[in-house]
């Protein structure tokens, strides 16, 4: 059975968008077809300015919606980046393996580095190695696939280059893994401005459809979405990417073989349409809030839960690391 690794950020509250784009994925295919580990990846969090409470509160709450939205510990392994030490040791192995060259290529560093200059603040060098750091989060574990989007594609290259360069120089030590890029259910963009992701990091804006927020909530983003000139509703995602936006939620939410272009047809007018999709929203999310609220209650299962997971990862990635250790000269422990 082949071996997956797939990680979520603890750097905002959980959205629509990742759960139509990935984590319904991670459920209803991932979990069952190989042998999968799912990671938050809380050390990822500390590259920019952040508040160490949040971090803590959204490493749990993101473990308890992924158990909410279906994750079964039967059939993976679900835990925190940190509670295993091998991520962080591996890291620096391949830190000594990348190069200065590499790590300023990568297009999201000059990006998110350029954004923090211009608010003039002070860029962490972490920001600049935390592709090394990823790629030590799936060759610990002698992963084989790693579904990613087209923003991560890049870091699995890197990831890819590095085991490659590793095992030439040490002999063979790492699986080289590939990316695969799975379709997604639905592209969601931000309802206010459908040129952007739906992304954690909306936090403040209407835009953004969070898995926790509360029915009316929904209700009052979708009805509110930007939609665009015009009166048919028709679906064209570069002339009219408000209103495909809402379609893609609505065949997303009415599952496989649901086509935006066909359900355009069915409505007369905007009004109509967002009413269908907040509704369409709010009964996809509303067993998932069930069982979230369930979860929250009884926080000694998410603890077990995240604690055995830790337990087998570390089973999988010790010998690995140790043996990466042995590989580049490093004396065993005494």
């Amino acid at each position: 059975m082949k071996r997956i690794f797939s990680g979520v950020k603890p750097t905002g509250h959980l959205t629509l968008g990742n759960y139509l784009g990935a984590v319904r994925r991670w459920v209803d295919v991932d979990q069952h077809r190989a042998e999968a580990l799912f990671c938050i990846v809380d050390l990822h969090a500390l590259t920019v300015e952040h508040d160490p409470a949040r971090v803590r509160r959204l490493s749990r709450q993101a473990a308890t919606l992924l158990l909410a939205a279906g994750l079964e510990p039967e059939h993976c392994t679900l835990f925190v980046q940190s509670h295993v030490d091998e991520h962080a040791r591996l890291s620096y192995l391949l830190e000594c393996t990348a190069t200065d060259g590499e790590m300023r290529r990568m297009i999201q560093y000059r990006e998110k580095s350029a954004r923090e200059r211009a608010r003039g603040g002070s860029v962490r060098l972490s920001l600049l190695t935390y592709p090394v750091l990823m790629a030590a989060d799936i060759l610990a574990y002698g992963t084989e696939e790693v579904p990613v989007g087209d923003d991560q594609a890049q870091h699995v290259e890197l990831t890819r280059d590095l085991a490659v360069r590793f095992n030439q120089r040490y002999g063979h030590t790492f699986t080289v893994p590939k990316a695969t890029h799975p379709a997604v259910a639905a592209r969601v963009r931000d309802l206010q401005d459908p040129a952007s992701k739906m992304g954690k990091s909306g936090d403040a804006g209407g835009g953004v459809v969070f898995l926790l927020d509360e029915p009316e909530v929904v209700r009052r983003k979708v009805m509110r979405a930007v939609t665009d000139s015009g009166h048919d509703v028709v679906y064209d995602r570069a002339e009219r990417p408000g209103l495909a936006n809402l379609l893609d939620v609505l065949a997303a939410c009415r599952g496989a073989g649901s086509d935006p272009a066909v359900l355009a047809g069915e409505y007369s007018s905007y009004g109509d349409l967002k009413r269908e999709v907040a509704d369409g929203v709010v009964e996809l999310l509303r067993p998932l809030r069930k069982r979230h609220a369930e979860l929250v209650a009884d926080p000694g299962y998410v603890d077990g839960v995240l604690r055995e997971g830790a337990a087998r990862a570390r089973e999988l990635a010790r010998p690995l690391v140790d043996r990466a250790y042995r590989a580049v000269g490093l004396m065993p422990p005494v």
